[in-house]
Order: structure tokens, then sequence, then C-alpha cells
């Protein structure tokens, strides 16, 4: 899964219509250059890429300028995305990130149901490092392996606890709820142009 296309569909979805440029400096303004390892080019790839699967409609503006909205395959496709990056522990960051700065898209309780996913398994990943450690013999020192990823995924499920807390207390405005950035095109347009 590419967090580029994941953001890419989350941007357009979010304006309604969005054209490259507009979703390149949001993109950046977020700093998904450094988090996500997003670049300008990435992004136009992941336009045409989606263009070219059905999830994007492009819509000729000018001789220079395209707009992008999303299709119904690409609001199945952005949702499938976001959903996974949620609810599956990778070890690269960038899908967990890109799916955090799209958090509102979803409802409160099916945000909170793949965060306890996520929970589960990173305590799953838990057990069986534990289980390693104890059980590794030769050499001695990869057992310090086994430490860091039983470390990490105790922290991982540590962390999505925290997060389901804070969702489930009311933090943020998710899809539904008054406020929300998490309805299609209820982003404010900005005039870059």
């Amino acid at each position: 899964m590419s967090a580029t296309r994941l953001l890419v569909l989350g941007v357009v979805r979010g304006y309604g219509r969005a054209h490259g440029y507009l979703i390149g400096t949001d993109l950046m303004a977020w700093g998904a250059g450094e988090w996500a390892n997003v670049k300008w080019g990435s992004i136009y790839h992941a336009l045409r890429q989606s263009t070219k699967d059905g999830c994007l409609l492009d819509v000729p503006v000018t001789a220079t300028r395209t707009d992008y909205e999303l299709t119904v395959k690409g609001e199945e496709e952005y949702l499938r995305l976001l959903r996974d990056a949620l609810r599956r522990p990778e070890t690269r960051p960038d899908l967990l990130a890109a799916g955090l700065a799209l958090l509102p898209s979803l409802r409160r309780e099916d945000a909170i149901g793949l965060l306890t996913e996520r929970s589960a398994a990173w305590e799953a990943r838990r057990e069986a490092a534990a289980e390693q450690v104890r059980a590794w013999s030769e050499p001695p020192h990869v057992r310090e392996l086994y430490g860091l990823w039983e470390h990490s995924a105790s922290s991982g499920a540590e962390w999505a606890r925290g997060l389901i807390g804070r969702l489930a207390a009311g933090e943020y405005a998710m899809r539904g709820e008054p406020g929300s950035p998490g309805e299609p095109g209820s982003w404010v347009t900005l005039k870059l142009e």
C-alpha cells in the first residue's frame, strides 16, 4: 500500500475537487515529505495512476490545469486504504501517519474498532517476540533483536490504547459530527491561482 496514494485520494476527497498543485502544497505544508516520503513526482504519479485505475476523474480546467474528483470506486479504495493503515501494524510508519492525518474521514466507532484491531495485533506480536526472547540461545546477542521487537510492539499497543481512549472520550471531530473535516468536499478550498 502506498501512503502517497492514500494521501492524494484523501486530499481530493476532502476538497471534493482539487488540482495537483493544491494537493502538493497541502501535503508539503503538513510535512508529508518527512513523515510519508511524499515527493512532488510521487503526487503526480499517484494522480495519473489513480485516474488510470478509475479512482479519480480528471477534469480539464484550462490548457495547463486539470482538476481531479473522486469516483465511487475512488471512495471505496480510499476507505479501504485508510482502514488498512489504521488496523495493520507495519514496520514503516508512513502508512499509519497517513491514516492519522485523514482519521476524521471515519466515524468515531469505526476508528475505535480499527485501532482496537491494531492494538490486538501489536499485543500478539509482543507475545511472539517475548517467546522468541525466552527461547533464543545462540548466538545470544540476537536476543536483543527480539527484545527490540517486543518493546516496539508493547509501545505500539500502548499508544493505540491511548488513542482509543481519547476517541472514546470524544476528542477530535469525526465524520458525521459537527465541525468534522471528514465529509467528502468539506474542506475549504484555497485560492492558489
